[in-house]
């Protein structure tokens, strides 16, 4: 069934090598800005899974989605899934795609551990940080939380067909939560498929379990004063007993950028299933604010120099 599917759906992007394997990345629209798109842990194809937000943001933005090794039509690797090696990849595909930065990174949940590196390592490559109920690496102490795990045998799920067969028994559990529409036939026909040749594969596993070693490696890190960023957060109300809140959280990772800002919205962890008409318009205006202020900068700057 993998290698009919295969031919069936092929690739929708192109292929770049990094290292010993090709990773898939998809690009699509032209603008001032490139919005690098970072998915969540286990999706299962980031392009396919993005399409919504990509079709909203390609309209006035440059849209990149690099799908990492072990997701979508990337190929697997046996290097170690540390935080380091996650942002090479993703910094040696760009740099290939021949795309100049600075980028807008735009992570999805564990991405946002990435991002953070990526902010705090690189941070004349990036422009500003959008989260989409992104996960920040103070968070797990921020709320004395411990990362997930993952046992090694669910690397054993699609090549033995169990992921196949969950599928076919039952797919509503591995499909977009998003009104009638929202995502073609095609495309959930090709995230079904795609799911079965890469479930929990071993990638994903050892990303699961290197998540505590990332955040050990990234918790100290915060994102430079003067860099915008965007959190889309889900909309909960729920306060501790100790005070704490998600938004309370949030608000520890705002910049002091003034456009600098906090969106919360209803519904699943992945906001971009429901509201990525939504979320297109705010990050234009995140993005024209960004720019007004930038121009009123440089208008200041020129006036002052007149005048000596």
């Amino acid at each position: 069934m993998k290698l009919v599917e295969r031919d069936k759906y092929p690739a929708l992007g192109k292929y770049i090598q990094v290292e010993n394997g090709r990773m898939h990345v998809y690009t699509k629209g032209n603008g001032p800005n490139t919005i690098v798109l970072l998915s969540g842990l286990g999706t299962a194809s980031p392009v396919l899974d993005f399409e919504p937000l990509i079709n909203e943001m390609s309209t006035h933005n440059k849209v990149v989605v690099v799908e990492p090794f072990g997701y979508g039509w990337s190929d697997m690797t046996d290097e170690k899934r540390t935080v380091e090696h996650i942002v090479g990849e993703l910094r040696s595909a760009l740099q290939q795609l021949n795309i100049p930065g600075p980028y807008v990174l735009m992570p999805h949940s564990v991405s946002g551990i990435y991002s953070m590196y990526y902010a705090h390592e690189y941070p004349e490559e990036v422009k500003a940080v959008v989260g989409i109920d992104a996960t920040w690496p103070a968070a797990l102490d921020y709320f004395n939380e411990t990362p997930p795990s993952m046992p090694g045998y669910m690397r054993y799920v699609a090549p033995a067909g169990l992921a196949r067969l969950a599928i076919s028994l039952d797919a509503r559990n591995y499909l977009p939560l998003a009104s009638e529409g929202t995502y073609s036939k095609k495309n959930l026909a090709m995230t079904k498929a795609i799911t079965a040749w890469k479930a929990y594969n071993k990638n994903v596993v050892q990303e699961t379990n290197e998540l505590g070693d990332n955040v050990r490696k990234t918790a100290h890190m915060s994102f430079p004063s003067d860099m915008p960023v965007l959190f889309f957060s889900r909309e909960d109300d729920r306060v501790r007993e100790d005070g704490k809140s998600l938004f309370t959280f949030l608000q520890t990772q705002l910049t002091d950028h003034p456009a600098s800002t906090i969106i919360p919205l209803q519904g699943h962890h992945y906001l971009h299933w429901a509201h990525s008409k939504e979320m297109n318009e705010a990050i234009l205006k995140f993005m024209n604010d960004i720019e007004d202020r930038e121009r009123k900068a440089q208008r200041e700057i020129l006036k002052k120099a007149a005048d000596l």
